[in-house]
């Protein structure tokens, strides 16, 4: 496979979530955004890592000092998706291999999806392919405007759309897969859209079509994958899906818990089998739970806290002992 690079889009603010905190510090299950989007594209096999920074840039390099084999680009302005990436020339250099660009604010992009892009277009030799899914409300999403033959046309973002192509429920959760060297070419010939003059990297859709490079959408992901977070609405919405995931893995691993609706673990936890996590339980992040412990209920295990084989951590009894 060629050498494959990600640009990961993470320059904006938290206008929506009305925070001085960069929007892609936020947490999800006790871990920034940010960082659920660069371990997708590592265990996905991405070569080398750009992030777009922006608003808050000195705040998320110091959350990230100890991401050596990331390389920060900054966005002096905000002029949009395709300025972002247009930022990370220089970077790149003479790259030519195949390009993952990725927003930043969307911590629920899986590795699958990320190797599935560049397989997809390692095999059609497409200038451009992404990935997209059908919501009920397609509403602020980018349409994805199909030909007669059912081929991606373009993708018309919700501001531009027409009344007809707003009923579209499939959308762009921007995630793609571009060859680096006709993708900055492209980009050069991005016009600013006439609603809010920002540069969109959906616009390079249109113009591989326009000169007969190859252009697909052929990846398709769950509905759920494509929440991006601009409000605290969002975040729970995120933290809620996230916090299913974690469980379900932890479950699938031999771990027993009780009430899933009751009990918190945050990323990056560790358990040994046949633990049992009681109900109105909390675990943070990083902690390491041996093997046949009983967590709860009403228990808290701390961020990064060490349970040994056979532990009970649990409130007191009404007799006044630990149980």
């Amino acid at each position: 496979m060629d050498e494959t690079a990600a640009i990961v889009l993470a320059a904006g603010k938290s206008t929506r979530m009305l925070s001085d905190l960069p929007k892609v510090l936020h947490e999800v299950c006790g871990r920034p955004m940010l960082a659920y989007v660069l371990s997708a594209c590592r265990l996905a096999g991405v070569d080398r890592l750009i992030v777009v920074v922006g608003y808050g840039k000195d705040q998320v390099l110091s959350r990230f000092e100890g991401d050596q084999d990331v390389v920060w680009v900054e966005q002096t302005e905000q002029k949009g998706t395709g300025h972002a990436v247009q930022c990370c020339r220089d970077a790149l250099g003479n790259f030519d291999g195949s390009v993952l660009i990725v927003a930043g604010d969307m911590p629920l992009v899986r590795r699958e999806t990320l190797s599935s892009l560049l397989e997809v277009r390692m095999s059609t030799g497409d200038a451009i392919t992404l990935a997209t899914t059908e919501l009920d409300d397609p509403t602020s999403y980018g349409r994805i405007v199909r030909d007669d033959n059912g081929d991606l046309g373009e993708i018309v973002e919700h501001v531009d759309a027409t009344p007809e192509q707003r009923e579209i429920r499939e959308v762009n959760p921007s995630y793609y897969c571009a060859d680096g060297r006709r993708l900055f070419t492209a980009l050069d010939e991005v016009k600013p859209s006439g609603s809010n003059g920002e540069y969109y990297v959906t616009d390079v859709v249109r113009l591989f079509r326009e000169r007969g490079d190859g252009v697909s959408a052929k990846v398709s992901v769950p509905a759920e994958d494509a929440i991006g977070i601009n409000s605290r609405l969002d975040l729970a919405m995120v933290n809620r899906v996230m916090e299913d995931r974690i469980q379900l893995g932890l479950m699938n691993e031999g771990v027993t818990i009780v009430d899933p609706d009751n009990t918190w673990i945050e990323s990056d936890t560790t358990f040994g089998r046949d633990s049992v996590i009681y109900p109105f339980s909390m675990i943070g992040s990083g902690a390491t739970i041996g093997e046949g412990c009983r967590i709860g209920p009403f228990a808290h295990v701390a961020v990064g806290e060490t349970v040994a084989n056979g532990t009970h951590v649990g409130r007191a009894t009404e007799h006044g002992a630990q149980s």
